[in-house]
C-alpha cells in the first residue's frame, strides 16, 4: 500500500492497522512489532513510543491505553531510511515527501470521508477531521522548497487526537507540532 493511500485511510477512520485512540499497550505491540524508544514521564503518568517518524502517546489506568499520536513525515526528508524499515514490517511504503494534493485525491476515493475544515497555524494549513480525530499539517510558505525538509504543499504531519463527548465539537487535543510535544499529565 502506498504512504497517501494509508494516510488517507487513516484520516477518514481514525485508526492504523486496527489501533487507535483507546487502543491498549498489548493492542499497539502486536499492530506495530517495530524497533522503538519508550520515553515514561518523570512522573510515570506518561508513556511515549516512538518509533521514528511514528509515535504513539498513552496514559495509565487499569492498563496503559493510547492517547494520541502522529506521523512526522517531514522527518522523512532527511532519513528515508525510516520509511524503508516501516514498509518493511507494515507494507505500507512512504516516499521521501508526501504532497497533500496526493493525499486529498486518496481521500476522494474512499466513501463517506469526514469533513475537513482548514485553519491557517503560521505558516501551515491544518486540515481537521472532527469525526475521526485527526489533524493534519501541510507546509503553507511559498518559499518552502523540498530538500532535507518537506516543501510547500507538503504533509508536515498527521496527528490523532481523543475527542470527548460533550457540547458539539468539544474535543481534547493531542496534536504534535513540528518536534516537541509533551504528554499531559493526569490529575
Amino acid at each position: 500500500m502506498t504512504g497517501t493511500a494509508f494516510l488517507a485511510s487513516l484520516i477518514a477512520t481514525g485508526r492504523l492497522h486496527g489501533i487507535g485512540i483507546g487502543s491498549t499497550l498489548a493492542e499497539v505491540d502486536r499492530a506495530l512489532p517495530h524497533r522503538r524508544v519508550d520515553v515514561v514521564g518523570e512522573d510515570g503518568a506518561s508513556l511515549r513510543r516512538d518509533y521514528g517518524f511514528v509515535e504513539v502517546y498513552f496514559n495509565p489506568g487499569d492498563e496503559w491505553v493510547a492517547s494520541g499520536g502522529s506521523f512526522e513525515l517531514h522527518r522523512l526528508a532527511g532519513a528515508p531510511g525510516q520509511a524503508a524499515r516501516w514498509a518493511a514490517g507494515t507494507g505500507v511504503a512512504f516516499t521521501r515527501y508526501t504532497a497533500w494534493a496526493d493525499v486529498r485525491a486518496a481521500l476522494s476515493r474512499i466513501p463517506q470521508t469526514p469533513a475537513l475544515t482548514l485553519t491557517d497555524q503560521g505558516g501551515f494549513r491544518e486540515y481537521r477531521a472532527e469525526a475521526s480525530g485527526v489533524s493534519v499539517l501541510v507546509v503553507d510558505d511559498a518559499e518552502e522548497e523540498r530538500g532535507a525538509h518537506a516543501g510547500h504543499g507538503d504533509v508536515w504531519s498527521v496527528s490523532l487526537w481523543r475527542r470527548r463527548s460533550g457540547p458539539a465539537g468539544a474535543s481534547t487535543r493531542m496534536i504534535l507540532r513540528h518536534h516537541t510535544w509533551s504528554p499531559p499529565r493526569l490529575p
